[in-house]
């Protein structure tokens, strides 16, 4: 059979399509899907649950017209598909190919470029008030799974969403009990009560029957559907949860029934206002071995064996291996040591110590502000909270790092996992960030280990700071050789000193190494340097001030934005000592960056030895001429 997948020109193709040709194509789907992900890596687990959901959504709904808006994005590899970009899956985010994220650049079906969790109700929001202000009648369809309905800012999106009954606004809760990890709190035990409830397949039996029983979906199905839902509202306790909110609710639904759901979905926009169509699906389906992963149901895969699910290639030890290890010893040597994460437990390294000390460990769902303020109150209680978050999420909690920890001096860790450049998640994963907002934050201690063995060290210190907030940053992938110092000043780890030395690189995290490369490639023209890793950045050492005065040039390297990073700290700090050492700040330019591998990214932003050797000579020469 030819392939429909590919010979789909957008989403109006499919209602022409039959019932045999829509069941062909949802296996089409998975299979692109299978291939696509195995060879390049992406967010599997999320794709394979949302097949049918997708196909009934784009054949209920009129996008672009319709606008659809995909909540963090990880599920929205089938919309892509279906919006005529199948026969570009073999790029799946390379440099130049699809993103692994919905894109504005790639599509008029893609509305927001969203890979943060929570936000897409408030999209919503806004997008449907605009269609009632410029008297568009097109309905806004939310997708939001029940991981990301744990962040608070979905609940404040729905106490909006529910004042206005005229707006068309349908919310698809695609309930697959998981977040990367099992969905945890209130709202993940309301939920699993339906998916657990022995009542709960012959209620989804009982709705199908009533729905299918004639040919149509009309006023006598959708009335069935109401009485049935009535008829169960203490087993199905969502439907009164949302329903005294003021949003009108329809389910549960078999979310890989396409049938069902484009009926739920028909009857979601006829009814007029907001509606929440609540779809209960398997995250894998159709591919055992993801289905049966325990950990992550294979949200997000590196490249892998389809026979075995295997990854293809072992991956090097990384950065987060090494905190799983060291956190673990530091809780069995210090009782008060308490882990927090926001739905994060395994990918940020924390489930060894969950393993160990269930009791001691606490995920709080996609709900990064609670997590950082909570964590205060249980420093304010005696215990010493080590919160692990990505890099680029706790630019979500900036105030709550300020005015909740810092302003109250507790004793709080932050562990920031891929720092940096990550590359291939696009522009809102790369940790960027945190360097230039936390150094605003009053009595804050920054480190930035350059290899495994730093990292274990200055992990230990910031866990013995008790009276403020500390951090510890690391990049994305593997960890290095370990480097050792030659000497110390303060306490300032010095890597490497030449005779009569002209620049003084300052080598912040892993661009410790990119320094010492640097250096080499100078001492080839003659050129002496110190090489130093300040370890701590907040606060900067006053050994660096002083080292700074003994050199003619200052050349500084993180891979942070420029603004507010380690750099323009040491300027500053230079200009307040009066030492007037010229500085050359070398980071990220503070843009939006393509995804692309973090070490393309790092080329052409600069950070490698040659490029950076290249400016410090030319630096250099001129500084030396205007003397």
């Amino acid at each position: 059979m030819a392939s429909l997948l590919r010979s789909l020109s957008g989403p109006a193709d499919l209602r022409d399509l039959g019932d045999d040709d829509l069941t062909h194509l949802a296996e089409e789907i998975r299979e692109l899907l299978l291939e696509s992900v195995a060879a390049n890596g992406g967010h599997l687990g999320p794709n394979l649950g949302v097949v049918e959901l997708t196909i009934a959504l784009h054949r209920v709904f009129d996008s672009p017209r319709d606008r659809l808006v995909w909540d963090t994005g990880h599920q929205s590899y089938v919309h892509k598909m279906l919006t005529g970009r199948a026969g570009e899956f073999d790029r799946l985010r390379h440099e130049g190919g699809l993103s692994g994220y919905p894109s504005r650049a790639e599509s008029e079906h893609d509305w927001v470029e969203n890979s943060h969790a929570s936000t897409s109700l408030s999209y919503a929001d806004g997008l449907a008030r605009a269609n009632a202000l410029t008297g568009r009648d097109d309905h806004v369809v939310a997708v939001i799974g029940d991981g990301a309905l744990t962040g608070g800012m979905a609940w404040e999106a729905l106490n909006n969403i529910a004042a206005d009954q005229s707006r068309r606004l349908v919310v698809v809760v695609n309930d697959n009990g998981r977040s990367y990890t099992p969905t945890v709190g209130g709202l993940a035990n309301k939920l699993t009560e339906i998916r657990t409830n022995p009542r709960y397949e012959p209620t989804l039996t009982a709705i199908r029957e009533r729905l299918t029983s004639g040919h149509r979906f009309g006023e006598v199905a959708y009335e069935a559907l109401h009485a049935v839902k009535k008829g169960m509202k203490d087993a199905l306790a969502p439907q009164g949860m949302f329903e005294d909110l003021g949003i009108k609710y329809i389910g549960p639904v078999d979310g890989h029934d396409r049938v069902a759901m484009e009926q739920a979905l028909a009857a979601a926009k006829r009814f007029g206002g907001p509606v929440l169509v609540h779809a209960i699906t398997t995250k894998g389906q159709g591919y055992d071995i993801a289905v049966a992963n325990e950990n992550d149901q294979m949200h997000q895969s590196t490249p892998f064996d389809r026979t075995t699910g295997e990854a293809t290639s072992v991956a090097p030890a990384g950065w987060t291996s090494v905190f799983r290890d060291e956190i673990v010893r530091i809780a069995d040597e210090r009782s008060d040591v308490v882990g927090l994460t926001a739905a994060m437990l395994y990918p940020v390294g924390l489930d060894a110590f969950a393993d160990k000390f269930p009791d001691r460990v606490f995920d709080v769902g996609i709900a990064e502000q609670h997590a950082v303020t909570s964590a205060a109150g249980l420093a304010m209680g005696g215990l010493h909270p080590v919160v692990a978050v990505y890099a680029t999420f706790i630019n979500r909690a900036f105030d709550q790092v300020l005015l909740d920890v810092a302003l109250h001096r507790c004793g709080v860790t932050f562990v920031l996992d891929r720092a940096g450049v990550t590359g291939d998640d696009g522009a809102s994963h790369n940790g960027m960030w945190d360097l230039s907002l936390l150094q605003l934050v009053p009595g804050i201690h920054i480190a930035a280990p350059r290899d495994g063995a730093r990292l274990r060290e200055l992990l230990r210190e910031a866990v013995a700071i008790d009276d403020a907030p500390s951090v510890v940053r690391f990049a994305k992938g593997p960890v290095g050789e370990d480097i050792a110092a030659i000497d110390h000043v303060g306490g300032v780890d010095v890597l490497r000193r030449d005779a009569e030395p002209d620049v003084l690189l300052v080598g912040a995290g892993t661009m410790a190494a990119v320094a010492l490369d640097t250096a080499e490639r100078l001492a080839a023209d003659g050129i002496g340097c110190t090489v130093i890793d300040p370890r701590w950045i907040a606060p900067l050492d006053p050994a660096v001030v002083e080292l700074a005065a003994g050199h003619r040039l200052i050349v500084s390297v993180e891979d942070n934005g420029r603004q507010g990073g380690v750099g323009s700290t040491i300027a500053c700090a230079l200009l307040d000592a009066g030492v007037r050492t010229p500085v050359r700040i070398h980071g990220v330019d503070q843009r939006f960056l393509d995804h692309a591998k973090r070490a393309v990214i790092l080329e052409r932003q600069g950070l490698t030895g040659p490029a950076i050797a290249a400016d410090t000579v030319t630096s250099l020469h001129g500084n030396i001429a205007r003397q």
